[in-house]
């Protein structure tokens, strides 16, 4: 072989590559020798995407995953050339250097790399490959779920020509101002990384600033390569050094020693201080760090949607969800905390309960936190650094310190009184009754141990989990809350089930969220990815149902119902069968009319190997109901109003309004 023929075999086969096809022709060099950055490969720019991100990796402790595990995709014309050419030709199922998953819904595929990429820590993820046009813009409401809540995603959606050869191509959409603007920019927003390849190198430092931000823990969330699909068939020389295998190292940044020595004086100045563990300890995986400061100091730990199941439920220091949907302990301490320390969170208004939560005049906030955004919230002083090892560091500076034994026992006397209300909320007086939806969780509760995963994003379910499920495990509680986004249940479960597959998961579906998205049920039969979906029946948008009669709106346009002869929507419930449907989806349906039935069919779900779907219709006028709110949320009321209702709604907003304050 002529020995300027060098670089990988772009096309197949190995009697190709003997035959010198498929390779890069160098000149002579005057005998210097050759080097990896001077070897080329000879490859369209989405077979050379598809074989960079194949060779990407991350390592933490010493431990190595792939960066980007696969790639969800849905073709069209604007990438069924390019990266469908590319995947293709890259070889098909779980063997393949990338390996390929077909999605029903654009969205949909987001939300199941989102819940894979979430499980996984942030240190794996996936791709998501769409067509220009409708194609692409489904992408918006994934990427910014997946940018809200800081968890990589990639997305690579294609894009008008380059060239403008064809202009307009179907789907573009033509702007009068602005010749170079796409559908894709509606990406730029919701996208913590944007980039438009519309030149073939230009891929090279594209692809390295996306992986840069995917496997950056501070600067993470959807990356965007907008791709130009004359872009991705186009042929050139790229450097195998571009395609090597290349690991990007994600450290643990360890806090300043002067800031730690201020944050440990401040916790030791303290009388009751409380900590908040968000979804940063959970992406650490700070668990146990977390349990040695607990168990050295007694501070008590209260825990944001995304952070529930950093300690444990039955640890003595665990005093439940924080904020409008959290417990009464917690929300009491954090009224009374004159130092709140909180760890991987965002200060969400459900965690701040809209700014009123902390009442104590004196209260002063200390944030650990792997971003300097999120660490200097609420004037806090701000420990910048990975949460685990800020947490160790934490731990050692306050050696030999320990809450008071009255304040321990007031929050231990708390816990014991919450305890009370959960049993009571999962009470079953008639097992032969309609269960409650409260009841629905008691069941859960009773059937699964700490291997179960929960999945909610929406709806009334997210509160009454807050409050009332007891997180057995680290990963074991999976709420979306940062976007909440109806339809992310299905999907997400899946991608959770990829990146954990001996591990039971449960996607809790209420009908309004179910009627949003069930495209993927399909998906995940045609994998045979044995998800458990529990779809609850309670015919219409039960959570906002109940706060639109706290703001007047007395439960308008919540309720699936036919038409009265007023024209309101108070008439018969809808005659819709959706566990019809999910059987015409290929599931497994198993129907539940009564406590005992729901019971049986939750332990049949968690044997099956089979996807398979619990359907309950769910008594909304039980008796036995998860508790209140026991803080408030801000959402606006009519300043002004004919209606009583909102009269007196108007008038109780502010009241509470009046309590907010501003931390600084």
């Amino acid at each position: 072989m002529d020995p300027w023929r060098v670089g990988r075999y772009a096309g197949g086969s190995k009697a190709a590559a003997v035959r010198g096809e498929g390779f890069r022709r160098f000149p002579g060099r005057g005998g210097r020798q050759v080097t990896t950055a001077d070897r080329t490969v000879r490859l369209t720019v989405a077979q050379a995407l598809v074989q960079f991100l194949a060779a990407q990796y991350t390592e933490r402790d010493g431990v190595r995953h792939r960066l980007v595990d696969s790639c969800w995709g849905i073709f069209g014309h604007g990438n069924v050339a390019g990266i469908g050419q590319a995947l293709v030709e890259n070889g098909q199922g779980p063997g393949a250097p990338l390996p390929y998953h077909q999605g029903r819904n654009e969205q949909a595929m987001v939300h199941a790399a989102v819940g894979f990429a979430r499980q996984h820590n942030r240190l794996s993820a996936q791709a998501v490959t769409t067509s220009i046009g409708p194609g692409a813009t489904n992408l918006v409401t994934g990427a910014a779920l997946a940018t809200v809540n800081r968890l990589p995603v990639l997305l690579l959606p294609g894009d008008i020509f380059a060239s403008r050869a064809p202009d307009p191509v179907l789907q573009q959409l033509e702007s009068p101002y602005a010749g170079d603007v796409s559908v894709n920019d509606t990406l730029r927003p919701v996208s913590r990384y944007f980039d438009r390849v519309t030149r073939p190198e230009a891929l090279i430092p594209a692809a390295l600033q996306a992986m840069r931000v995917l496997s950056d823990p501070a600067e993470t969330g959807a990356v965007t390569l907008a791709l130009p699909q004359d872009v991705q068939a186009e042929a050139y020389d790229w450097p195998e050094e571009f395609l090597a295998e290349r690991v990007w190292r994600v450290g643990r940044p360890v806090p300043e020693a002067d800031a730690v020595a201020e944050a440990a004086e401040a916790v030791r100045a303290a009388r009751r201080p409380l900590l908040i563990a968000g979804g940063g300890v959970h992406h650490s995986e700070a668990e146990d760090a977390l349990r040695a400061f607990a168990d050295a100091t007694g501070v008590p730990v209260a825990s944001t949607q995304a952070g529930k199941g950093s300690l444990r439920h039955d640890h003595p220091a665990d005093v439940g969800g924080i904020g409008h949907t959290g417990t009464a302990v917690a929300d009491e301490l954090a009224r009374t905390a004159d130092l709140v320390i909180g760890v991987g969170t965002r200060y969400t208004d459900f965690t701040t309960a809209s700014s009123t939560l902390f009442e104590d005049p004196g209260v002063r906030f200390l944030n650990l936190n792997i971003t300097s955004f999120d660490a200097h919230k609420l004037g806090a002083r701000s420990l910048v650094a990975d949460a685990r090892a800020g947490l160790e560091a934490l731990t050692d500076a306050l050696a030999g310190h320990h809450v008071g034994r009255a304040y321990e026992a007031e929050y231990a006397e708390g816990r014991a009184r919450w305890e009370r209300v959960v049993d009571a909320a999962y009470a079953v007086p008639d097992e032969k009754a309609v269960p409650s939806q409260t009841q629905v969780l008691g069941a859960l509760d009773s059937v699964v141990d700490d291997t179960d995963i929960v999945i909610n994003a929406a709806g009334s379910l997210p509160g009454d989990l807050h409050k009332l499920w007891r997180a057995r495990s680290p990963r074991q509680y999976h709420l979306e809350y940062g976007y909440s986004c109806m339809g992310y249940e299905i999907p997400a479960a899946i991608g959770v089930r990829m990146a954990a597959p001996g591990r039971p998961v449960w996607a809790l579906v209420g009908d309004g969220t179910y009627l949003m998205l069930p495209t993927e049920l399909v998906t995940a039969v045609q994998e045979g990815i044995n998800i458990n979906m529990i779809l609850l029946q309670n015919h219409g948008y039960a959570s906002i149902g109940g706060l639109s009669e706290q703001t007047g709106a007395e439960r308008f346009g919540t309720a699936y119902r036919y038409r009265a002869p007023d024209g309101t929507y108070t008439g018969d419930p809808l005659p819709v069968d959706l566990a019809a449907n999910a059987a015409s989806l290929g599931m497994d349906v198993l129907r539940a009319r009564t406590y005992a039935e729901l019971r049986e069919a939750l332990e049949t779900a968690r044997a099956s190997s089979r996807p398979t779907c619990v359907y309950v219709e769910t008594d909304t006028s039980s008796e036995v109901a998860a508790p209140g709110a026991q803080a408030w949320w801000d959402v606006v009321v009519a300043e002004t109003s004919d209606r009583e209702a909102a009269r007196e709604a108007r008038e109780e907003y502010e009241r509470q309004a009046a309590r907010r304050r501003r931390h600084v």
